[in-house]
């Protein structure tokens, strides 16, 4: 039920009106706010001074200042809560609602009485003033005419009569500059001090208050932090301390809570109360506490009892295999990030570094009884580790709370309950702060697509389809044994964006990877024909989902500009990364699927057929600029028989380590950012494990991984301190062909740029184990180049084949340049060019000739 506004102390955010704001006094004493008859008394006073100083010429020429009314109106309005009732508003909540809407405009009323009392009362003191200086300006004149008619003194007098004007009018300047300074300040004052006491105000304010508005927002899909209303919340009502639980069950006859507070038994004392037509219910009750785990006993319409649900947006939930959900109150928590932050608000995502370490935490590193590690004790390693290695951001995989660690997080029961594996609310916390105080960035695998079917979970809460599709072909998500969220249900809707924003602002993340957005996009994905039904225009396209998606994209956007939205989608549906407003879906980055499939593919053929396979590395460019993509080797790659990646390598031993090195360094060249699962930074051999940590030990027991460690340390911090590599990731000017067809010997050239032509990187890439001395090649400028980085190197593993010497370009054109140079490629790698000195001035002179 909603309480009355007239017995809050603390009003809601959306109730309080102009006079709430304006001359309010905290109840803590700590903030007080002038009034505005405070204010308009300093101004009269400053007027005063002014007319006193002023001549009453000047004091008519400047009676438009007695008009200025300094006014400092407050943003807040006044929730009249016209038009916003909700259908399944209470009779009783229509009545207050009614009362306070002709209280709030009654208030107005007299504020706009007061206001034109006063406007009246300045308005009456000009026309004085005004009458005052017109006498003033009749003798003025009578004085000037007599004056005239003594003609032996009228040049001098005329001279006084200018002198005595212009210092005249330079004071009223300068006291009308004063004054007007004044008022400024004045203003500025009051308007910081409105802001610190709205601050104080709204975080007072008791979020989790039922209103009409919150309640109406989320049926119509658009209350993006219903969170904040909806599970559990401690808070107090006639001044004793409780347990407030909400949920939604449109079609439940009744509901009720159990938990540690009734022995986990139905009992009538604790039956939630429905408060909307659209199935919102709400209950109170002392005897609950924290630490208290709850579950939902839901009796469906056909009267039977169901299973009992665990709440979907309770924020803490039991270890697997208990299930239950449990009242917490989030601690106060202080944040160190604010550099972090502030830095990222400021940049362009798509013309910064971007090469991210996909981690699975339970299995990153284990504890010595090989069991998970608390978010805090991962704290203590993963930041150094990622920061010394020259990663940028960590993707974690999917941290919602799920009952089967196979799924890996990816088929969950409670989506704002970071999962219990690991620790508690405030753990994940920690480990995000100290990721940022690395400068780490942090993004989420995050699920909006489907959900398992365990008992306790989401499937038919309220033992019809609820949060799932109506239909049950839509609802069945075959491939994975889950169910597909209703994207076209506005109460889904607001679960689901409020989710998302929820890891926003409660967590600090700075991204999202949205799952297998194509499951989500077409109604006939996983299904055979006359297993779905088209869409009203005959498509195959999910108009919901597709609607969905926008709006996701938008509401992320408009709190957070500079955020990542990652779209895993492997099909070419068109403008996944464009604006909404272009008709696209919103996102800025998109997984290369077609990338990595052709490449993988490539690099498992013996070198001596590759030439016949020569587009697999080669084909991307052709539609590289159709999105802004990111390049994956992720966790999917490298499990299910797919091998490790170092093990999809062709040949021996020495061929696989060779190969993995010119491969990533392929990658690391190609246009896109970067992705690539843990492990595949030491070369893992085995496939991954979830359930054991990685083979940490194969870096001291065998020098080939810790030379393969060095080796991507190294290539990330090449990547992270040039500019080529990915200033103009999503611009054609930042790559271009040098030799794209050399498929007789596997060889690829090209060259990144930035929009400094000094950064400029040449890439020459060899894809069999063939040395070739004295190689020619094309380059853009006439000048000196740098050997800055070659994966043959013995440091690494390698042969050794490097140069360590100055190349020089000569003017001879090659490979469609204006000039050439030759150099030795290594056999299986990959050697990489920087411009050490452009010669200007005879590139100029040769063009000029």
């Amino acid at each position: 039920m909603q309480n009355d506004p007239k017995s809050s102390k603390i009003k809601d955010k959306d109730e309080i009106g102009p006079r709430d704001m304006n001359g309010l006094t905290e109840e803590d004493g700590k903030v007080s706010i002038e009034d505005n008859s405070s204010v308009e008394k300093r101004i009269s006073k400053t007027k005063g001074r002014a007319k006193k100083k002023i001549s009453s010429k000047e004091t008519t020429e400047l009676n438009p200042i007695n008009n200025l009314d300094i006014k400092v109106k407050d943003i807040t309005t006044n929730d009249k809560e016209i038009g916003i009732k909700s259908k399944g508003s209470l009779k009783k909540s229509k009545a207050i609602d009614k009362k306070n809407a002709l209280e709030n405009k009654n208030e107005e009323k007299i504020i706009l009485k007061e206001e034109n009392n006063k406007e009246s009362e300045l308005e009456g003191g000009d026309n004085i003033n005004k009458s005052k200086s017109t006498k003033t300006n009749e003798l003025n004149v009578q004085s000037k005419t007599k004056r005239t008619t003594n003609k032996s003194s009228k040049g001098k007098s005329a001279v006084t009569s200018t002198k005595a004007s212009a210092r005249k009018k330079s004071a009223s300047k300068e006291l009308m500059g004063e004054f007007q300074a004044e008022g400024e300040k004045i203003e500025k004052s009051k308007t910081e001090h409105s802001k610190i006491n709205v601050k104080k105000r709204t975080e007072s304010i008791d979020k989790s208050e039922i209103t009409n508005l919150n309640t109406y927002l989320f049926h119509q899909g658009k209350n993006y932090e219903s969170y904040n209303i909806l599970g559990s919340h401690i808070k107090t009502e006639k001044r004793k301390k409780g347990v407030q639980f909400v949920t939604w069950a449109p079609n439940a006859k009744d509901v009720y809570v159990v938990g540690d507070f009734n022995n986990f038994e139905v009992k009538e004392e604790y039956k939630l109360e429905r408060i909307t037509e659209n199935g919102l219910w709400r209950g109170f009750f002392y005897t609950a506490k924290a630490g208290n785990r709850y579950k939902y006993c839901i009796v469906g319409s056909d009267g039977e009892m169901g299973e009992y649900k665990a709440d979907p947006y309770a924020i803490q939930s039991e270890l697997r295999p208990d299930n239950a959900s449990i009242v917490y109150k989030p601690k106060a928590f202080k944040w160190n990030d604010k550099k972090w932050i502030d830095q990222r608000n400021k940049i362009n995502v798509l013309e910064q570094p971007l090469n991210i370490y996909e981690i699975h935490l339970g299995s990153w590193k284990t504890n010595k009884d090989g069991g998970f590690l608390k978010y805090e004790e991962i704290a203590e390693d993963l930041p150094k580790y990622v920061k010394d290695m020259g990663y940028t951001h960590v993707e974690l995989m999917p941290l919602i709370e799920h009952p089967l660690d196979a799924s890996w997080g990816y088929q969950g029961t409670g989506y704002y309950s970071p999962t219990s594996r690991y620790g508690d609310y405030e753990g994940i916390k920690i480990l995000i702060n100290k990721l940022h105080e690395a400068n780490i960035g942090v993004i989420m695998d995050w699920v909006p697509g489907h959900f398992c079917k365990d008992a306790h979970g989401l499937y038919k809460f309220d033992g019809t389809p609820t949060y799932e599709y109506q239909e049950e072909w839509r609802a069945e998500n075959k491939g994975w044994g889950t169910c597909n969220f209703d994207l076209g249900r506005d109460e889904v809707k607001s679960y689901l964006i409020s989710n998302a924003l929820y890891w926003y602002k409660e967590f600090h993340i700075d991204g999202l990877r949205v799952d297998a957005v194509s499951s989500i996009l077409y109604l006939d994905y996983s299904r055979s024909p006359g297993e779905w039904i088209p869409n009203k225009y005959g498509g195959n396209g999910n108009l919901e989902a597709i609607d969905f998606l926008k709006e996701l994209n938008k509401a992320v956007f408009a709190e957070y500009p500079t955020a990542l939205m990652i779209a895993e989608e492997s099909t070419s549906w068109p403008n996944v990364t464009k604006p909404a407003i272009y008709d696209g879906l919103g996102f800025n980055l998109k997984w290369n699927m077609g990338w990595m499939n052709d490449t993988l593919e490539y690099v498992e053929i013996d070198p001596k057929y590759r030439k016949h396979n020569h587009k697999n590395i080669t084909f991307a460019m052709m539609y590289n600029y159709a999105e802004n993509y990111l390049l994956p080797l992720s966790h999917d790659e490298v499990v299910h028989g797919k091998k490790s990646l170092v093990n999809k390598m062709w040949g021996d031993e020495w061929n696989k380590f060779a190969g993995l090195r010119a491969f990533m360094c392929y990658m690391m060249g190609h246009p896109g950012k970067k992705l690539s699962f843990m492990g595949c930074e030491f070369a893992q051999k085995i496939e991954w494990r979830e359930y054991e940590e990685l083979k940490w030990n194969l870096i001291d027991d065998l020098g080939i991984h810790k030379k393969t460690q060095l080796f991507f340390k190294d290539l990330n911090n090449l990547y992270l301190n040039n500019k080529a590599f990915w200033e103009l990731d999503h611009d054609y000017r930042g790559f271009n062909w040098i030799e794209a067809d050399n498929n007789e010997q596997s060889i690829l050239i090209f060259a990144r740029r930035s929009r400094n032509d000094k950064d400029t990187l040449i890439f020459i890439i060899n894809f069999t184990s063939i040395v070739y001395y004295d190689y020619q090649i094309g380059v853009p400028f006439l000048g000196s180049y740098e050997e800055v980085f070659n994966s043959d190197d013995s440091k690494y593993g390698g042969s050794g084949q490097i140069m360590g010497e100055m190349l020089v370009s000569e003017k001879t054109q090659f490979h469609n340049q204006p000039y050439s140079l030759k150099v030795k490629v290594p056999p299986m790698a990959t050697l990489i060019l920087k411009v050490n000195e452009i010669n200007v001035d005879q590139e100029i002179k040769e063009k000029d000739e």
